[in-house]
């Protein structure tokens, strides 16, 4: 029989190094399971011992980085000093509780000690206050969404084929136009039965709201959501439970402590509709909610008015420059609007500023805390009323304005015209782009003498400004540099095409701008018919009489012309058949290529169906090298 022991519990369990005794063998007998040899220095290395206290240690390991090469380490030492207290900036003790006062207890150490009150004072915004949710993913954007100027006005807004979709965008507090639309037809039809489609919160759209970007590396930026709308689920959107309180909420939301307080929940950088809905709404009495709210508003309605000058808004009126009452001169319009645009953005500035103080007392946030804050922030995006050229130079923004009111001039001409299709040459009998591009800026600055009035867009035009082509004269902008802008400031989305028989910058015999909304069939057959051919028989002509001259060297350029504007008809010829060889999409196929379509819908030749968007129906004309300028839809 064994002799039996008698073993002192007791003893055993209050030996301080009873964890270490047994973790240090368990933890080498693991390793050796795994193959691996593991000293008893390198498993003591690996165990640590847990203490559930009321307070958190937390260390910067930033701090902790290597000195330079050659420098002594005093990594070791400056770990010592901040257990004992030595140390300032490296060791923060925080009370477990305040963890706990944060729906999901987040980890933001540093800014635990400060939002945690606030937590537990505020309520949070879903569901005390308003409802946050994702909406709309279509899983197919190039089918399903478009452009608000692709589609035709009769064809948009609640009710219609296409309805506004909100889906995040630029960086943009309290204001942004919403320039997307989404394929609504039949209630959404063709979206509901594609596979992949997501319709989220289906009940909230159209309702009037607030939406922001989920992806964006510049900060929270809440702006309005008009009613009427789909959102995104890159949009998402927040429904006030009162209607009163959007701007409300949009001030606080917007605010530099809420944006501490979201930073702190957020993670990957996204700020999701979870994270949202956990910002701690100040309570406020019916006044300062009225302040807060009025300020908010004051920074919207300046942004959506200045938007009123931006030619791709859906609120566009007139090009700033144009805005003024007094146009006498160009130069003194543009300096006019670049003061116009400092002031506002004074203004707004420093609304967001009396927006910021107002939330901070709300908050109950001390001065010394909200130095703390704004030091954590850092530099935030300030409030501005052009975002498209925010950063920009002086230079750049008086040379924007010259070729935005270029762009009005054009778009004017081409939205008048009879059949949307405007020559660059006199050779068709119809009066060139350029002359009535001269008289629509005429109309534009009616006090102005129209030769001084050209005078000063050539020498605008040919100042050397960064990011700006630099122009010898107004024909020579709407030759060699309209088209590349057009596309871009719409976004590669463009409405008036520059059919050309030359790209680039290089002389081009014959060119014309057709309006996309009306360049269906018919008018490809009159562009040949009447257009280019009235082109080819004038140079064929000129080039008869050149030769019966002896002019030899005006009838080898005249043939060369001619020769070129014959290649434009014949490719033209191949678009407006749908003739294809070779591989799909390659630089021999010039059809309009709808592959979610059945076969029997899809375009024969050139016909063009505007609901399909720009980036379809302009890629015959693109692959053929029959745009002045390439690629502008990719």
């Amino acid at each position: 029989m064994p002799e039996r022991r008698r073993v002192n519990v007791r003893a055993i369990l209050a030996d301080k190094d009873l964890r270490r005794a047994l973790m240090v063998p368990t933890i080498q007998a693991i390793q050796a399971r795994e193959g691996i040899e593991t000293t008893r220095e390198q498993a003591e290395r690996a165990y640590y011992v847990v203490t559930e206290t009321e307070r958190a240690a937390f260390f910067e390991l930033e701090r902790f980085k290597g000195g330079k090469k050659g420098e002594q380490d005093k990594r070791h030492e400056m770990f010592v000093k901040s257990l004992r207290g030595e140390q300032k900036g490296v060791r923060h003790d925080i009370a477990r509780r305040d963890f706990s006062a944060i729906d999901g207890s987040p980890l933001a150490f540093e800014r635990v000690g400060i939002v945690a009150p606030i937590f537990r004072e505020s309520p949070a915004l879903d569901p005390s206050l308003a409802t946050a949710v994702v909406g709309l993913q279509t899983s197919n954007d190039e089918r399903f969404v478009r452009c608000w100027w692709e589609v035709l006005a009769d064809n948009r807004g609640q009710g219609k084929a296409w309805v506004p979709f909100a889906k995040g965008g630029e960086f943009s507090r309290f204001y942004a136009d919403i320039h997307l639309i989404v394929d609504w037809q039949n209630n959404g039809e063709g979206i509901r039965n594609f596979e992949g489609a997501y319709i989220r919160n289906e009940q909230h759209y159209f309702k009037p709201g607030l939406t922001w970007p989920r992806r964006t590396q510049r900060g929270f930026n809440l702006r309005v959501l008009p009613a009427g709308c789909v959102f995104a689920d890159k949009g998402p959107a927040i429904f006030p439970s009162d209607e009163s309180k959007t701007f409300y909420i949009l001030g606080i939301a917007n605010s530099a402590p809420a944006e501490f307080i979201l930073q702190g929940l957020m993670s990957f950088g996204s700020w999701e509709v979870g994270v949202i809905r956990r910002l701690p709404v100040a309570q406020a009495s019916t006044k300062q909610a009225e302040r807060v709210a009025t300020l908010a508003k004051a920074i919207h309605d300046a942004k959506r008015d200045w938007d009123s000058g931006n030619e791709i808004s859906t609120s566009f009126e007139r090009p700033w420059v144009v805005r003024r009452a007094d146009t006498k001169s160009l130069s003194y319009a543009l300096d006019g609007v670049l003061e116009a645009e400092a002031r506002a953005e004074n203004q707004i500035q420093s609304t967001y500023n009396d927006l910021n103080a107002e939330a901070y007392s709300l908050y109950a946030i001390p001065d010394a805390t909200r130095a703390q804050i704004e030091k954590s922030l850092g530099e935030r995006p300030p409030e501005v009323v052009w975002p498209q050229m925010e950063g920009q130079t002086t230079e750049q923004k008086r040379m924007e304005h010259v070729w935005r009111l270029l762009s009005f001039a054009v778009k004017r001409v081409l939205d008048a015209d009879d059949d949307g299709i405007v020559p660059f040459n006199r050779s068709t009998g119809e009066t060139p782009l350029a002359e009535r591009v001269r008289h629509e800026l005429a109309a534009l600055f009616p006090e102005c003498d129209e030769s001084q009035l050209e005078v000063e867009i050539v020498n605008e035009l040919k100042r050397s400004v960064k990011g700006y082509r630099k122009c010898a004269s107004l024909d020579d902008w709407l030759v060699n540099a309209y088209f590349a802008y057009h596309a871009a400031l719409y976004k590669s989305r463009p409405i008036y095409w520059h059919v050309a028989s030359a790209q680039g910058t290089s002389p081009c015999a014959f060119g014309a701008l057709v309006h996309y909304h009306r360049f269906d069939k018919n008018r490809m057959a009159k562009l040949r018919a009447s257009y280019v051919r009235d082109t080819i028989e004038e140079l064929r002509r000129d080039a008869g009489l050149a030769d019966k001259a002896g002019r030899s060297d005006d009838r080898v350029e005249l043939q060369a012309k001619l020769e070129e504007v014959q290649a434009l008809d014949k490719k033209l010829q191949l678009i407006q058949e749908g003739h294809h060889e070779g591989a799909e999409g390659g630089d021999r196929d010039f059809r309009i290529l709808t592959p979610w379509k059945e076969p029997a819908k899809r375009p024969n030749g050139w016909a063009p169906d505007l609901d399909d968007g720009v980036k379809v129906n302009i890629a015959p004309l693109d692959r053929a090298g029959l745009l002045r300028a390439s690629g502008v839809a990719g």
